[in-house]
C-alpha cells in the first residue's frame, strides 16, 4: 500500500509535500540515481530511428534499459517542463507557464524529486542545468549546486571563434557606452552577448561548458561512490540548445548536404496564428536577427542546412559526454546498482512547420526522449510505445528505487507497464502552452493552448487568457497526418470528434489514467 507523505495545500487543491515530512528509515542498498537532463533534445537519436544522427553512447544506454518511444513534456519550454517533471505536478497546478516564474513562489512547500529521495537517506547533488538555469532550487539538493570555474552562471553563449568574439566585444562596448554593464553583463553573464547561432572550433570538449562539466562530474562520481549512502546525482547539459557551438570533430561526423531537411517545412494548413512559434529565439543571434515569422517567410536553404548540421553536431557532442559518465560508472563498479535516467526537456523544430526551436503544442515540440536503465529492475533493450508523460518520471523513479510513491503526484508510475509491456496504458496525454503577446490591435493578447493527444488524434483548444473565452481550435488526424500539416477543426465531418475530444479534455488527466493495481 502506498504511504501518504504530505498534506493538502488549501489554495492549490492538490497534495504537496512539506519539508517537515517524517523521514522513514533507510533500507539497505538503495540504488543510486544518475539523472541526466539534456536541453532541447528531441528524439533525434539512433535508438529512436534516426539513421543519420551519431549517438552511440545514448543508444547503448537504451539497449541496457527501457526506451519510452512516446514520451511527452507537459509544456514545450524549459522552465515549466522542468518544474513539472521535478515536482510531478502539471503546469496549471504549479502555475508555472513561462520562463520567469519561480515555482517556490507559487507552490513554496512542494517537495521535489531529489528532495523526496533525501527523505530516504540519499545525498542529492547536481551540476549543470537541471532546473531553468537562472532559477535554481537550493532546497532540492543536499549541498550547493556545483559550478565550473571560468564559466558564467548561464553559459549558453560561450564562444571561441574570432568572429563571434568580435561580435561580443562590440556588444560589450555598446553596453559600456551607455553605462549599462552592471544590469546586463555583470548580472546576466553572457546572456545579452549572444553572437552567431553556430560555431565550430578545433578545440577540446572542455572549452565549452558541457565538456568542462563532465570533467567535474566524473570526478564527483568517484567521491559519491565512496560515501556510505546512496546518491542522487543530477547532471544537466546545455547543448543542443542554441547556439549550436561544438568542437570541430563533432561537425566533421556529418556531411552537411547529406543531412535531410524537414519533410514538412510549411506552416499547417488552416492553423491559427497563436499555434505557430515566432522566430523570437532564433532572432536572438546576430546572424538571424532578421529571421522572418513563419507566416511571413523562411530562412535560406544554406542557413537551414547549417542550423541542422549544428544541431546534429551538438547532439553528438553531448552524446560523447554521456558516454564518459556511463564509462565512469563501470570503472567505479557501481553501474549494477545505479539507475540511470536520460531525458530531453522537450522537443524541437528543425524547420518543421517553417519553425526553429520549440514553444508550441505541436507534437514535434512536446515529444522528447526518455530512457531509463535500472539493472535487475528493467530488462535490457525494452521499447515501449504507450503514451507517457514527464509527470510520470517522479513516481516511476520512486518505485524503481523501492520508495513509496507519494499520493499527491499527478503522474503515474510506469513500473507496471515495464513489468507487462503488453498492457493497455494511458488513454491520452495532456500538454499546454501559454502564447503571450500575440498582437491584435489595440492589445497584446495572451492565449493558453490546452492540448490532448490520443492514439488517433491531437486536439488543441486556444483560450483568450484574459477573458477565458474560446479563441481557436485545432484537430489533427495522426493516422492520416502524423506531421500535423492540416488542421481539420473547421471541417463539419469532424464536429462529433471535436465534441468527444473536448469532453475528454475537460474530464482531465485523471480520467485517462490506467488501472495500475
Amino acid at each position: 500500500m502506498r504511504r501518504q507523505i504530505g498534506r493538502v495545500c488549501a489554495g492549490l487543491g492538490v497534495a504537496v509535500f512539506l519539508a517537515g515530512c517524517h523521514s522513514p528509515s533507510k533500507p539497505a542498498r538503495r540504488p543510486n540515481v544518475l539523472f541526466i537532463a539534456v536541453d532541447d533534445l528531441r528524439p533525434t537519436l539512433g535508438v529512436y530511428g534516426d539513421p543519420d544522427i551519431k549517438t552511440p553512447n545514448i543508444d547503448r544506454l537504451a539497449r541496457s534499459g527501457v526506451t519510452f518511444l512516446e514520451a511527452y513534456a507537459q509544456q514545450a519550454v524549459c522552465n515549466p517542463s522542468r518544474v513539472s517533471l521535478m515536482t510531478g505536478l502539471r503546469p496549471d497546478s504549479t502555475r508555472v507557464w513561462d520562463l520567469d516564474t519561480d515555482f517556490r513562489t507559487t507552490v513554496p512547500d512542494v517537495v521535489t524529486l531529489p528532495q523526496y529521495f533525501q527523505r530516504f537517506g540519499y545525498h542529492a547533488v547536481s551540476i549543470g542545468k537541471i532546473y531553468h538555469n537562472v532559477i535554481p532550487d537550493p532546497l532540492s539538493w543536499s549541498e550547493p549546486e556545483m559550478h565550473v570555474d571560468g564559466f558564467p552562471y548561464d553559459p549558453d553563449a560561450v564562444y571561441h571563434h574570432r568572429d563571434n568574439l568580435a561580435i561580443q566585444d562590440a556588444k560589450k562596448a555598446a553596453f559600456r557606452k551607455v553605462g549599462d554593464t552592471t544590469s546586463h553583463i555583470d548580472k546576466y553573464g553572457l546572456w545579452y552577448l549572444k553572437a552567431n547561432a553556430t560555431e565550430s572550433v578545433d578545440l577540446p570538449d572542455s572549452v565549452y561548458y558541457d565538456g568542462a562539466e563532465t570533467n567535474r562530474a566524473v570526478e564527483r562520481l568517484g567521491d559519491l561512490a565512496k560515501r556510505g549512502e546512496p546518491f542522487f546525482f543530477g547532471v544537466g547539459y546545455y547543448r543542443p540548445h542554441l547556439p549550436f557551438n561544438a568542437p570541430k570533430k563533432y561537425w566533421d561526423l556529418y556531411q552537411r548536404d547529406s543531412i535531410p531537411l524537414a519533410r514538412n517545412p510549411n506552416v499547417p494548413e488552416d492553423g491559427p496564428i497563436m499555434a505557430i512559434s515566432t522566430a523570437r529565439e532564433l532572432r536572438g543571434y546576430t546572424d538571424f536577427a532578421d529571421a522572418p515569422h513563419p507566416f511571413e517567410g523562411r530562412i535560406s536553404l544554406a542557413d537551414a542546412r547549417r542550423l541542422k548540421h549544428g544541431y546534429y553536431a551538438s547532439v553528438s557532442y553531448v552524446d560523447a559526454q554521456v558516454g564518459r559518465l556511463l564509462d565512469r560508472l563501470d570503472e567505479l563498479g557501481i553501474a549494477d546498482n545505479t539507475i540511470v535516467v536520460l531525458w530531453g526537456d522537450h522537443g524541437y523544430k528543425l524547420g518543421e512547420h517553417n519553425g526553429w526551436a520549440k514553444m508550441t503544442n505541436y507534437l514535434i515540440d512536446t515529444h522528447a526522449p526518455l530512457i531509463i536503465r535500472a539493472p535487475g529492475r528493467i530488462p535490457p533493450n525494452l521499447r515501449l510505445g504507450q503514451l507517457v508523460e514527464f509527470v510520470d518520471v517522479y513516481p516511476t523513479l520512486a518505485e524503481l528505487a523501492g520508495l513509496p510513491v507519494p499520493s499527491g503526484l499527478q503522474g503515474t508510475s510506469a513500473v507496471p507497464l515495464i513489468a507487462d509491456p503488453t498492457r493497455a496504458w494511458k488513454k491520452a496525454i495532456f500538454t499546454q502552452f501559454l502564447r503571450d503577446g500575440i498582437w491584435v490591435a489595440p492589445d497584446s493578447i495572451p492565449y493558453m493552448g490546452y492540448s490532448i493527444r490520443t492514439d488517433a488524434y491531437h486536439y488543441v483548444t486556444w483560450i483568450d487568457w484574459r477573458t477565458r473565452k474560446l479563441a481557436a481550435q485545432e484537430l489533427y488526424d495522426l493516422k492520416a497526418d502524423p506531421d500535423e500539416d492540416r488542421n481539420l477543426a473547421h471541417e463539419p465531418r469532424f464536429a462529433a470528434t471535436l465534441s468527444e475530444l473536448e469532453a475528454q479534455r475537460l474530464a482531465g488527466w485523471r480520467a485517462a489514467v490506467p488501472a495500475t493495481r
